[in-house]
C-alpha cells in the first residue's frame, strides 16, 4: 500500500496564498524597489567621477577597474557582514554592498561609451569653441548614452537579484519572504511566489530602462533605419 500523505498541503504554487498575502507582497515590492534605487543612485554618483578619472588619466584605468573587480568577487554575505560594524544593523550595509557590486559594470560601460565617441565629433565641437566641460555634457555623454544605459540595465537587474540576500538580515524586500518561507515546513508557495515576483520586477525594470534608452536616444533608431538592408 502507498503511504497516504499527512499534514497540511504544501504546494509549489498557490493562488490562495497570493490572495491571502497580497499586502505582504505589496510591502515587499515597495521595499525591494526602494533599496534598489538607493543602491543604484549611490553607485551612479560614485562611478561617474571614477570613470572620468580613468578616462582622463589612462594609467589609473586598470587599477580602478581592478579594485572594482576585486570588490565584485567578495561574497555578498561576507561584504555585508564587514559593513555592519560601520553602518549598524540597518538596511545600509545591504545598500552599500549592492552599490559596490554595481560599480564595475557602470565604470566599465561609462568608459567604453565615452571612448566610442568619434574623435572628429569632439574636434568639431572644440573648433566651435566648446570647452572640455561643455564637450563632456553636450557632446560626449549624449553620444555615450546607449552604452551607459546598457550598463545601468545590467546593474539594475543584478541588484534586484542580489538584494534577496538581504533577507538573511531581514532588511525587507522579497528576500525576507524567501528566507521566511525556507524556514517553514509549508513554505513552498511563499518561496516560489516571492522568487517569481523578483524575476518579474527585474524584467519590468529592464524593459522600462530599454524604453527610456530608446526615448533618450532617438538618433540611434534613425541611424539604424537609414542603414540599407
Amino acid at each position: 500500500m502507498q503511504d497516504v500523505p499527512t499534514g497540511p498541503p504544501n504546494p509549489w504554487l498557490s493562488w490562495t496564498w497570493v490572495t491571502n498575502h497580497a499586502a505582504d507582497l505589496q510591502a515587499a515590492l515597495g521595499q525591494h524597489v526602494s533599496i534598489t534605487l538607493e543602491a543604484l543612485a549611490i553607485a551612479l554618483v560614485a562611478s561617474f567621477p571614477l570613470a572620468l578619472v580613468a578616462r582622463r588619466f589612462r594609467r589609473t584605468e586598470a587599477p580602478i577597474l581592478a579594485v572594482a573587480g576585486v570588490l565584485y568577487t567578495i561574497p555578498a554575505l561576507a561584504l555585508i557582514a564587514a559593513l555592519v560594524p560601520w553602518l549598524g544593523l540597518t538596511t545600509w550595509p545591504v545598500v552599500m554592498a549592492l552599490a559596490i557590486y554595481a560599480l564595475l559594470v557602470l565604470i566599465r560601460n561609462i568608459v567604453v561609451g565615452l571612448d566610442d565617441v568619434p574623435d572628429e565629433v569632439v574636434d568639431a565641437a572644440r573648433g566651435m569653441g566648446f570647452g572640455n566641460g561643455r564637450i563632456l555634457l553636450r557632446v560626449e555623454l549624449p553620444l555615450a548614452l546607449p552604452a551607459i544605459m546598457a550598463g545601468i540595465r545590467v546593474a539594475t537587474v543584478s541588484t534586484i537579484g542580489l538584494l534577496t540576500i538581504g533577507g538573511y538580515l531581514g532588511v525587507g524586500g522579497f528576500g525576507n519572504l524567501i528566507n521566511e518561507g525556507l524556514q517553514l515546513t509549508v513554505g513552498r508557495a511563499q518561496v516560489v511566489t516571492a522568487s517569481l515576483c523578483c524575476v518579474a520586477l527585474a524584467l519590468v525594470a529592464d524593459i522600462g530602462l530599454l524604453g527610456l534608452q530608446r526615448l533618450l536616444t532617438p538618433w540611434v533608431r534613425r541611424r539604424r533605419a537609414e542603414v540599407p538592408v
